[in-house]
């Protein structure tokens, strides 16, 4: 049991509950060499394994790192001790946005700052291949200063969460808040079933109440799917079209964020926030003690001296390593792979594998190939098996840039992983699954780490 006024890893004071679930409990605490307030989510590492939920907290782990944006709670730290995960977070001092409501309705001008930051926000992670899926007035925190953080990333998904037919298939989120075609189980966009949500949070703020509501759940989901809704009279006109486009029942029609954000209502005192690329300092996540927060989520033990060999959870490049040793090849299975708790930059997430039966120099005489073809990028080979891709259009976020970083385990099995390094996420994962991995196929033997690899491959012969 956590006490009030104990030191948590030599870095933090701990102090009041916060709040608590069934599976964490969440403390205001002190940072001993700044004094900054921060909340410490302690999560007991037997609850989530014994029920399988330790994929979901690293997943929500690699969506906060990726997602710095001053609408969105910030993660600074993750650590572990042998019993417990420690999260530690952005204090935010203003409570739930839902206590606010709860008191009533808002005026306007207010509900429409709050509608401006939640869109802003969760266009940031749309930008970067994130869908929350749970968007509701409970986990939309305010600062000190009124400001909305959207918080609490446990339903989210990745773009990679997506199967061959482009769409997600998880049932989740809360009932009110759920899009239609979510609830209808066929599968659906995360961006687009997001846009609905933010739609309900838009009503709830504007009057105080829901737009779907009935005791019997079934009414009101045949309410949702239907779009059947009524504004209250004191909506602006403005404010009724744009709702009327946020919760149109089919997905294909619905207002998209980037034509929410040309209407002149919402337009009006918005300030679009310009999020500048992350310094490595600022993106870094690490885990103390990584041996004991997961050797009991895999059969696999952790050496300290391959621990140390792999701290940034990458794979050993050519000129490094002749063969792999035995957590090299564990970790290339999806089910092991926690490289997203070592990697220091966030963009390094955004990261896919092959592996290949054709040797280094093959692949790298493929990828000039690739670049001679598309007209669209230039080839730097630097030292140690890397391939650098950089793009010469402007994109929506810069220049795209990719590294392609091959690993020859023997003459015959090498694996090239493909990182992005700059630019739009959403235009890396397009060029990735739509140009490069068909160009590559004849070179590629399995595909890991996107929505487009197998879920059960054989291994090749080494």
């Amino acid at each position: 049991m956590e006490k009030k006024g104990m030191t948590l890893m030599h870095k933090y004071e701990v102090g009041r509950m916060l709040g608590q679930g069934t599976f964490a409990k969440v403390y205001h605490a002190r940072n001993l060499k700044t004094g900054d307030s921060v909340a410490i989510k302690i999560i007991d590492k037997e609850k989530v394994l014994r029920v399988g939920l330790i994929e979901q907290i690293k997943r929500e782990i690699s969506v906060m790192r990726l997602v710095r944006h001053p609408n969105v709670v910030r993660l600074h730290e993750v650590m572990a001790s042998k019993t417990k995960i420690y999260f530690a977070m952005e204090f935010v001092k203003g409570g739930e946005l839902f206590d606010k409501v709860a008191r009533g309705k808002l005026r306007e001008d207010v509900a429409r700052k709050y509608f401006q930051q939640l869109i802003g926000a969760i266009d940031f992670c749309h930008s970067r291949g994130v869908f929350h899926r749970d968007l509701k007035p409970e986990n939309l925190l305010l600062d000190e200063n009124g400001n909305l953080k959207v918080s609490d990333f446990g339903l989210s998904a990745l773009h990679e969460s997506t199967r061959q037919d482009g769409l997600l298939h998880t049932t989740c989120g809360t009932p009110a808040y759920v899009a239609p075609e979510v609830i209808s189980k066929k599968g659906y966009d995360g961006a687009k079933a997001d846009i609905w949500s933010c739609g309900v949070v838009l009503f709830v703020l504007m009057a105080g109440y829901l737009p779907f509501h009935d005791a019997n759940l079934m009414e009101m989901y045949r309410k949702i799917s239907k779009g059947e809704f009524r504004c209250p009279g004191w909506f602006p006109q403005e404010v009724r079209k744009l709702l009327s486009n946020l919760l149109d029942p089919n997905p294909d029609t619905r207002i998209t964020i980037i034509k929410v954000m040309e209407c002149p209502w919402f337009r009006k005192g918005y300030k679009r926030f310009e999020t500048p690329n992350p310094s490595r300092s600022s993106s870094m996540v690490s885990l103390s003690d990584i041996n004991d927060a997961f050797a009991s989520a895999s059969s696999s033990s952790i050496s300290q001296e391959d621990e140390s060999e792999n701290q940034d959870g990458k794979l050993p490049r050519v000129h490094k390593s002749a063969s792999f040793n035995a957590f090299d090849l564990i970790s290339l299975s999806q089910g092991f792979d926690l490289s997203g708790l070592f990697e220091k930059d966030s963009s390094e997430r955004l990261e896919a594998r092959f592996t290949s039966t054709q040797p280094a120099s093959t692949i790298v005489s493929r990828l000039e190939e690739i670049a001679a073809v598309e007209q669209r990028f230039k080839v730097e080979k630097g030292e140690d098996g890397l391939v650098r891709l950089q793009g010469s259009r402007e994109g929506r976020k810069g220049q795209l840039g990719i590294d392609a970083e091959i690993y020859e385990v023997t003459p015959s099995f090498s694996i090239l992983e493909l990182t992005k390094t700059a630019g739009d996420t959403l235009e890396y994962m397009e060029f990735r699954d739509q140009n490069l991995k068909p160009l590559l196929k004849d070179v590629a033997w399995a595909w890991q780490g996107s929505s487009m690899h197998p879920q059960v491959q054989e291994a090749p012969p080494l």
